[in-house]
């Protein structure tokens, strides 16, 4: 009763005329960075942390939020449309949705592909209300060495799946770490790897990294791009017979449960859900030779997965303050930005806020439907926007969020600096969410690392000789060995998906 009472009251608040318009904008623009192929949803989301200072908490959190599980509604309409993904998470989609469009099905594509994604969103948050307390109150039980061994075990989940190459994920894992500590240092208060620059005493900042290494750099890649062409076909229809109905009922279920579940998981991402959902439905099909020629069964079910992904990602975050990906990074870092550490004290000290966020991901859900079914028409014209105009208005947004952080000059120049890096880790193959996960939670590693030795009196065995940080270690050194020996199912072929973000 007591976790209805406060989803009820985070229904409340979220039903706010402000917080209902932070969802509005964050829907709205997540389905155009989904639209839009090449934009994604973490470098959005990167440049528009600095224009969060000044809003309360929850409103940020909701935006941010609402943008992630946006963008995957928008990507399925360039896939349909215009056979390139606006987010990796949907390119599975191109193989049936944009034959259904050749065939003149393009509206009954995108409307199941809405309808299954609000009910794979819709069951998510289900379960992110049911599973979150629970892991939350056994989280309560984690002591400094715990913590350190989870967030270490998280890490190395993100270093393990983020490539094709363990020793490429460890050296940005490492390189992230290194920045970490770059600053003051937290006991003896002696600048450390600031190499003389006053700027640095207070650490290198995570947004103009983040702006960089996702906006900037993105730029620079679709420099490189040609232009796509919307495929020319009048959308008819945006309402499924009862054969499509049937023929998607259990595959929205099934996607449904194997986005939430590997949601749960960090490391894993979006891509990896839509990509299982379509070979389930491809091997359980009765009629696999329709895979390929435009069957409904291939859109329904890994558009489902993706957003049923995209919600209960936020668990591992909400109640341990482990992010399983670059985004889910850049929520944590937003979280702490406003004074919110996630884990297992958030649902204990910020009930308002995590239950109204959790209240907020529904509500989201109901304002893309309300969206993506009436303005299909809107959304295939943005899609003929010139590509310079675009980026101009990226790099404008990049260069005021930079400033904004402490009005100076030289965190335009550090973006600069991590943009430049960005581009060359993306042409030479080198995964970008161990950086930034290691970057942000460095500091809370290091804190975890100093209080479990001051209590042991600087003795390691506080790590092996408590059964639980044991375990999570052991845990994280297989996850590392495995990755090591390169056991890859389906790997070199799907990781490469927002595990590049």
């Amino acid at each position: 009763m007591d976790t209805f009472q406060h989803l009820m009251n985070g229904f409340m608040v979220a039903m706010s005329v402000e917080n209902i318009l932070c969802a509005l904008m964050g829907c709205v623009l997540g389905t155009l960075v989904g639209l839009l192929p090449g934009i994604s949803a973490g470098g959005t989301m990167a440049i528009l942390v600095p224009f969060t200072f000044k809003m309360h908490p929850t409103g940020a959190i909701i935006m941010l939020s609402a943008i992630y599980y946006g963008a995957q509604y928008g990507g399925t309409i360039t896939s349909v449309l215009v056979n390139v993904p606006g987010e990796p998470s949907s390119a599975i989609t191109c193989i049936e949705g944009y034959q259904m469009t050749r065939k003149g099905r393009a509206g009954v594509a995108l409307t199941m592909s809405v309808i299954g994604s609000f009910v794979g969103g819709t069951f998510a948050v289900l379960g992110l209300v049911v599973a979150a307390p629970p892991l939350a109150r056994a989280g309560l039980a984690f002591g400094p060495p715990e913590f350190f061994a989870l967030m270490v075990m998280g890490t190395s989940l993100v270093m393990g799946l983020a490539g094709k190459s363990i020793l490429k994920a460890l050296m940005m894992g490492i390189l992230g770490l290194l920045l970490a500590m770059v600053g003051m240092d937290p006991s003896e208060g002696s600048p450390r790897f600031t190499f003389g620059q006053v700027q640095l005493l207070n650490g290198i900042e995570f947004i103009p990294v983040i702006m960089g290494l996702f906006g900037i750099a993105e730029i620079f890649v679709n420099l490189e791009e040609s232009m796509v062409q919307v495929f020319q076909t009048t959308i008819s229809t945006l309402i499924p017979t009862k054969q499509d109905a049937k023929d998607s009922a259990w595959p929205i279920v099934r996607g449904t449960v194997i986005g939430f579940f590997l949601g749960l998981i960090p490391g894993t991402n979006t891509v990896i859900a839509s990509f299982m959902s379509y070979l389930a439905e491809k091997k359980l099909s009765r009629h696999p030779e329709k895979f390929g020629t435009g069957a409904i069964e291939g859109v329904a079910g890994p558009e489902t997965a993706n957003n049923a992904f995209a919600t209960s990602a936020l668990i591992p975050l909400f109640t341990l303050g482990i992010p399983g990906s670059a985004v889910m990074a850049l929520l944590l870092g937003t979280f702490m930005m406003h004074g919110v550490i996630p884990g297992p004290l958030l649902f204990r000290d910020h009930p308002e806020l995590i239950w109204t966020v959790i209240a907020s991901l529904y509500v989201g859900n109901v304002i893309l439907v309300v969206l993506n079914l009436p303005l299909i028409g809107i959304w295939v014209r943005i899609l003929k926007t010139p590509y310079p105009i675009l980026l101009t208005l990226i790099l404008l947004f990049t260069v005021i969020g930079a400033y904004c952080v402490n009005s100076t000059s030289f965190d335009v120049g550090l973006m600069v600096l991590f943009g430049v890096l960005g581009y060359l880790f993306k042409k030479l193959d080198f995964p970008v969410a161990p950086l930034v996960l290691t970057l942000i939670l460095g500091p809370l590693m290091e804190k975890g690392l100093r209080l479990s030795l001051e209590l042991s009196q600087g003795d390691f065995s506080v790590f092996y000789t408590r059964p639980i940080s044991a375990t999570l270690l052991v845990l994280a050194a297989l996850i590392i060995i495995l990755s090591a020996v390169r056991f890859k199912p389906f790997r070199s072929s799907v990781i490469r998906g927002d595990a590049q973000l």
